[in-house]
């Protein structure tokens, strides 16, 4: 695929044109996706732009990691920009920008995007030798913009990274009976993914790759004004899922669908028809 993502100087800008042209080539790939709409970039990005921010990432024994050391998920976490590098933030900064917005929007269908300048539950993820993230589906509202969560943006920075370490980001279906895609966390690989209440998704076992290496990646998310009123829920944070087998105790769900003709009533301007 054409590099379509330039550094200039310190910073990098995007190609309006070259994005167009990725996004309408695959709208019907990312549309038609199983089990929910996604899709899986190799080499979306130049290479010179990633393995700089990869030269950027902190140390996981930096004190400044967000730690998350539950029985659902081991990792490590951080959306403070005084902790991120110089030129990953300005690449985060391009990956909220306008040019490639629009490519969000034409490639998914989701009209009314809005970039995350907080990066709330993003930015920075890095996970050590056997950690791990359960299977979930992410909170549904930005706790501060109070907006909708509708798109997941995940890029890999893995580089010599064996399909023996695991680390796959697994989507399993809405029934949780089956996962129906695994991916392969490798260096300069884009996942991009809707957002609702049955997007299940993540790496549920243990990583078994060297204590040396850890399984990087950068996060963005990206909201809207409402949604359509299939997808409406109540507010709810993470909602992990339980794989057959599994001994530990699964959330349970706190929202349930709410009365259509109810929603139209009191919150008209929220939701799509």
């Amino acid at each position: 695929m054409k590099n379509h993502f330039s550094p200039m100087n310190e910073f990098a800008y995007f190609d309006r044109e070259n994005l167009t042209k990725i996004a309408t080539s695959h709208q019907e790939v990312y549309r038609k996706a199983k089990p929910f709409p996604h899709i899986v970039f190799n080499n979306l990005f130049p290479e010179e732009v990633l393995t700089q921010a990869l030269s950027e990432f902190p140390d996981p024994k930096d004190p400044r990691w967000m730690h998350y050391k539950g029985e659902t998920e081991k990792k490590l976490a951080s959306r403070d920009e005084r902790f991120i590098g110089p030129f990953t933030r300005h690449f985060l900064y391009a990956l909220n920008s306008a040019p490639f917005i629009e490519f969000l929007e034409q490639l998914t269908g989701i009209e009314g995007l809005i970039p995350d300048p907080h990066f709330e539950g993003g930015g920075l993820h890095q996970i050590e030798s056997a950690g791990l993230l359960k299977i979930h589906a992410d909170f549904n509202k930005h706790p501060r913009l109070r907006l909708d969560r509708r798109l997941n943006i995940l890029i890999y920075l893995n580089k010599n990274w064996d399909e023996s370490y695991g680390g796959h980001l697994e989507l399993w279906n809405k029934e949780m009976t089956q996962c129906e895609q695994k991916i392969l966390p490798v260096f300069n690989r884009t996942v991009i993914f809707s957002t609702t209440f049955y997007s299940y998704h993540g790496h549920p076992d243990p990583l078994t790759c060297p204590e040396s290496m850890t399984r990087k990646s950068l996060a963005l998310y990206y909201y809207s004004n409402g949604r359509p009123l299939g997808e409406t829920v109540r507010t709810h944070s993470t909602l992990f899922q339980k794989r057959a087998g599994e001994g530990w105790k699964a959330h349970k769900k706190k929202w349930s669908i709410r009365p259509k003709k109810w929603i139209q009533k009191y919150f008209p301007q929220l939701f799509y028809k």
